[in-house]
């Protein structure tokens, strides 16, 4: 089963004091080429903040700076995962060394379940 997992972060750890950045990034590399060794990571990206929503406005796409949110989290990277089941997907999100970070600031995952040809929608 392939899901998405969605990373959303808060700017403010970045200028925190308490957190070692190098550290914590070291700790996501490893996350990240352990599962690519294991075969269950298949892609991995970060984002740049800088979007664009499209949206139908009179019968026409419309592209527009954005989203703005009002929160401080935001997407800031996903990851791929092809794995055998649900579980799974779950024991790898709640693994994630951000997350085990006292100063994570708020940070978390979202574990979305990819539809595979002929699913329906739940």
């Amino acid at each position: 089963m392939k899901f998405l997992v969605l990373v959303y972060g808060n700017e403010q750890v970045w200028g925190d004091p308490e957190v070692d950045v190098a550290a914590l990034i070291t700790e996501v590399d490893a996350f990240n080429a352990a599962l690519r060794e294991s075969g269950e990571m298949v892609a991995v990206e970060g984002l740049i903040p800088s979007p664009h929503a499209v949206r139908a406005r009179g019968g026409a796409p419309v592209v527009s700076d954005g989203p703005y949110l009002e929160a401080k989290e935001h997407v800031g990277s996903f990851f791929l995962l092809d794995v055998a089941d649900e579980e799974r997907a779950l024991a790898i999100a709640r693994s994630y060394p951000p997350l085990r970070h006292p100063s994570a600031h708020g940070g978390g995952l979202e574990v979305w379940p990819l539809m595979t040809h002929g699913d329906a929608p739940a």
